[in-house]
């Protein structure tokens, strides 16, 4: 006979101006997003409410890719409703890896690198660990977003062909998911409120100064197309601009690759 599952904890973290995150700690899921996503659909999610794993059996990554997570990873998603859903989903990416990048940052001893990756990846000395997963949707007639974000920090997936990083490459005393959704989730709320303000010029910028340098060598695999060239920057709504012999290209989606320093 089957075990029951257990009730979450709830941990409420202030976000100012007297609202809070609800933050749901479950200790097994499939995945979190499909969680949230099937409370949105059935008119039962709410704004702000945030859902973490402490070991998840069926993340997904970017095109549909599997995305395994160890016990003592972070697999969280994040439930945006109505106004909380207001951001232009193409923006999304930008906003949460800011807050993806400044969470992790204070974890990163000197001398080694963490980067982002356009569109939504975190790299830790030229390898993937971490990634973000937006999906959208109309539930009892309100349109919600979910931010899935998984992150290794005690372990890495083994992935045939791709070579993977893990925050314990590069220290021994690896902090508990919970605490890096704290860390994450406040974040999130600072670049939010910088985007309210100061709109996406701010987010361009900071991304930027985050991201891969101007100048790095990019492959694109786009459905059945392959191209490559160097990178020349974000245009203002976010497109990644790729300098080829031809002149600058604007890429809107794909997927891209650091070549040839970064591994796949």
């Amino acid at each position: 006979m089957s075990q029951p599952a257990l009730r979450p904890s709830v941990v409420p973290i202030p976000r100012g101006g007297g609202a809070t995150w609800r933050l749901e700690v479950h200790d097994r899921l499939g995945s979190t997003s499909d969680l949230c996503k099937a409370r949105l659909e059935a008119g039962e999610g709410a704004d702000g409410v945030a859902i973490l794993a402490l070991e998840q059996t069926a993340g997904r990554g970017s095109r549909g890719r599997e995305w395994r997570d160890p016990v003592g990873n972070l697999a969280l998603s994040v439930m945006l409703v109505g106004q909380g859903a207001a951001v232009p989903v193409g923006l999304w990416p930008f906003i949460a890896g800011l807050a993806l990048h400044d969470a992790i940052a204070g974890y990163v001893p000197a001398g080694h690198a963490l980067q982002l990756k356009w569109p939504n990846d975190l790299l830790l000395d030229g390898c993937k660990m971490a990634g973000i997963l937006i999906e959208t949707g109309i539930g009892a007639g309100v349109p919600w977003q979910v931010i899935g974000i998984g992150a290794n920090l005690r372990g890495k997936p083994d992935i045939a062909g791709r070579t993977l990083a893990c925050l314990a490459d590069c220290r021994a005393d690896v902090p508990a998911a919970p605490d890096v959704a704290h860390k994450l989730l406040h974040h999130l709320d600072l670049w939010l409120s910088r985007y309210r303000a100061h709109g996406f010029a701010a987010i361009r910028t900071a991304w930027l100064d985050r991201g891969h340098a101007t100048g790095t060598p990019i492959r694109v695999r786009a459905g059945n197309q392959q191209f490559t060239g160097t990178f020349a920057g974000l245009g203002g709504d976010g497109i990644l601009l790729l300098r080829t012999p031809e002149g600058v290209r604007r890429v809107v989606t794909g997927e891209v690759l650091l070549a040839p320093a970064t591994p796949e």
